[in-house]
C-alpha cells in the first residue's frame, strides 16, 4: 500500500521550512495568509499553521506562491 507522507510521517515536507522563513521575515501566521490571498490562494492562519506543522498536503500552485512571497527557489522548499 502506497503511503502519502514525508520519511518524519508528516504530509508535506517543505512546513519546516516555510517556517524558518516566515519566522526569518519576522510575520505572523494570519500575515502569511494574508500575503497568499494576494496570490490568489484561499488560505488562513489555521492553513498556514496546519502546513508548518506537517498535518497538510501543500499543493504545487501553493508551492509557487510561498516560493514568491519568500523570494526562494521551490527547490529550496523542499530540500533540506
Amino acid at each position: 500500500m502506497f503511503i502519502n507522507k514525508s520519511v518524519d510521517g508528516n504530509n508535506n515536507i517543505c512546513g519546516k521550512k516555510i517556517y524558518i522563513l516566515r519566522k526569518g521575515m519576522n510575520i505572523s501566521q494570519k500575515k502569511l495568509a494574508d500575503l497568499l490571498q494576494i496570490y490568489g490562494l484561499d488560505m488562513d492562519k489555521n492553513a498556514v499553521q496546519r502546513i508548518e506543522a506537517g498535518k497538510r498536503f501543500v499543493t504545487d500552485i501553493e508551492l509557487l506562491a510561498f516560493s514568491s512571497i519568500f523570494k526562494v527557489k521551490m527547490e529550496e522548499l523542499v530540500t533540506a
